[in-house]
């Protein structure tokens, strides 16, 4: 095939039209080397979709510890509260720790 026959295809000519060369180069440029570009934004959409489920995890967090806070408000709750997570006591009690066998077991295989 000639140069001659080459020119002469339909598809040529329109591949070969200045301003089709000058739409592709900037299509080409704005997809991938601007600082607005197409991989870019995707990035970005990709941080926002991951910010937004971050931001609602949050939320639920900040639910849960205000109903913690207004539970523990009550006194006779932080009372149970004081005694069950840090084992606080009244002047004068005892405190005894019971251990269960099946946590007695794993403390064992633990240590082989």
């Amino acid at each position: 095939m000639s140069w001659k026959d080459l020119r002469r295809k339909r598809w040529f000519g329109i591949v070969s039209n200045i301003y089709v060369l000058i739409l592709t180069i900037f299509a080409v440029w704005m997809i991938f080397f601007d600082t607005n570009s197409l991989l870019i934004h995707l990035e970005l959409r990709r941080e926002i979709d991951k910010l937004n489920k971050q931001q609602e995890f949050l939320r639920e967090e900040i639910a849960r510890d205000r109903e913690i806070i207004e539970k523990l408000s009550d006194p006779k709750e932080l009372e149970k509260f004081a005694r069950e997570e840090y084992y606080l006591k009244r002047k004068g009690e005892e405190i005894y720790l019971i251990e269960y066998e099946d946590s007695l077991k794993q403390d064992e295989d633990e240590d082989q």
